[in-house]
């Protein structure tokens, strides 16, 4: 999973559980950046009557750091309202849903976003922008595509935001992956065979809560400029997303909720995809989501000695020998999840952001969009795709099992020859979840209600 139920704690709070981030320079509006923020994992798209939300008592938040010290520079915020119309029925709809402002949405919810850049004050950029309703269903909402583009607002300063449902965006077969580590194209291989198979995309049909907002390029850069040469290190940005709640949680006898008390405190955070799954140790996952990206030296050493590159040669006997006789530190991965790349790794590419040990998504904003993107990214040549940044389009699973398995270490140790199974090796998934948006906010639309059942289009 990207970062879907991946902490003890959180996976008790799906309402603030960070699921996915994306940055990536707009393919279609290529002087500004699209951030993306999804929250709320596993929807089932018939999760009526109470359907999913975003928290009122939850402050999220993208942050993007500029200045090479793993520290937010920009941080955009968002706050949460949630209205009931009508108090005298149990509908979330008392009729089809036309306009984000019908009257028969009976929990519209709206939301306000502001600015925050370090060492100044609080910008608020809009207020009670509307969020559309879930998509319930042909009959409550008939035309959805209509409702969704009702709620992509732009905003001050030439940027646009949206706030809602949306299809899940990231694939992976967690049924086998998590069934000690079922692989592909090998796992007759594996110490407990079993037969050639393709794999199952355990999130297809399901959705998340996204937040999405496009800004200038130079809205993110240290002089607040649109760089064009890549190796300039004010090219380089790095992005994360955090959800926070108020310290105290306190009983209300007169309106018969709880209510959140004190100073923000973060509860879950996400920059690089599967850093917290399958790097931090259990025992230590709920400690790294209430870190800041500035304190991640502490987890060095787990990106240095992962344990599934240990695991591999274990559960694959004879698969990956060379990785099995590799005794390093995994200097590759110090640096693609840590630190970025430095200049001279890759000819013309870096997304260093310095010394500074953080799980950043690091994005360099110089390096234009292609129009033939490769799922996946860097490794395969393409420069704007993971880990520069994140596009949806990105296979992340496949990129990121391919660097542990040892891909990506003649990159710093060219002694290092990878073994055969290291450049094929995947959970064999792609993406078949809906298909995404040529524009802004890119991820398609959520599945709705019954007709995601088998064999019926969806909503």
């Amino acid at each position: 999973m990207s970062s879907h139920r991946e902490a003890p704690e959180v996976s008790k709070d799906p309402v603030a559980d960070n699921t996915d981030v994306y940055a990536f320079v707009s393919p279609d509006k290529p002087d500004t950046v699209t951030l993306i923020a999804n929250f709320i994992p596993f929807q089932n798209p018939q999760g009526g009557p109470n359907f999913y939300e975003f928290g009122d008592d939850v402050l999220y938040e993208i942050h993007v750091s500029n200045r090479g010290g793993a520290r937010a520079d920009v941080t955009y915020q968002f706050r949460f309202r949630t209205k009931v119309r009508n108090d005298s029925t149990f509908l979330y709809n008392t009729g089809p849903i036309t306009s984000i402002s019908d009257p028969a949405w009976n929990r519209p919810q709206s939301y306000s976003v502001t600015r925050v850049a370090r060492g100044d004050y609080p910008r608020l950029l809009a207020s009670r922008l509307s969020c559309p309703p879930v998509n319930i269903g042909p009959r409550s909402t008939p035309k959805y595509a209509t409702l969704a583009g009702q709620a992509v607002h732009s905003i001050q300063g030439g940027r646009k935001v949206f706030a809602g449902q949306r299809a899940e965006g990231f694939h992976v077969d967690l049924g086998s992956i998590f069934d000690l580590g079922t692989l592909r194209p090998f796992q007759m291989l594996h110490l407990i065979p079993s037969a050639a198979a393709v794999g199952v995309n355990g999130t297809q049909g399901l959705n998340v809560h996204s937040i999405a907002i496009q800004v200038p390029i130079s809205d993110l850069t240290r002089r607040g400029n649109k760089p064009t040469d890549p190796l300039d290190a004010g090219s380089v940005i790095g992005v994360w997303a955090t959800a926070s709640r108020q310290k105290s949680r306190i009983w209300d006898d007169v309106a018969e909720r709880y209510a959140w008390r004190g100073p923000f405190s973060q509860v879950s955070r996400l920059g690089n995809p599967l850093f917290n799954e399958v790097i931090t140790p259990m025992a230590m996952k709920d400690r790294w989501n209430a870190r800041q990206p500035h304190d991640d030296s502490d987890f060095a050493r787990y990106v240095a000695r992962p344990e599934l590159a240990k695991l591999l040669p274990v559960l694959y006997p004879g698969v990956f020998p060379n990785l099995a006789g590799y005794t390093k530190d995994r200097a590759d991965l110090l640096a693609i999840l840590l630190t970025g790349i430095p200049k001279g790794v890759v000819p013309g590419f870096q997304n260093y952001t310095g010394s500074t040990q953080a799980d950043l998504l690091r994005l360099n904003v110089a390096v234009p969009p292609t129009a033939n993107p490769n799922p996946i990214g860097l490794v395969a040549g393409d420069a704007a795709g993971f880990p520069n940044g994140r596009r949806l389009i990105d296979d992340v699973v496949a990129i990121e099992l391919r660097a542990v398995a040892g891909a990506t270490i003649p990159l710093v140790d060219p002694s290092f020859t990878p073994d055969g199974a290291a450049s094929v090796v995947t959970d064999g998934t792609s993406n078949t979840n809906a298909p995404y948006l040529d524009a802004f906010p890119y991820l398609g639309h959520p599945a709705g209600g019954y007709q995601t059942l088998p064999g019926t289009p969806a909503a």
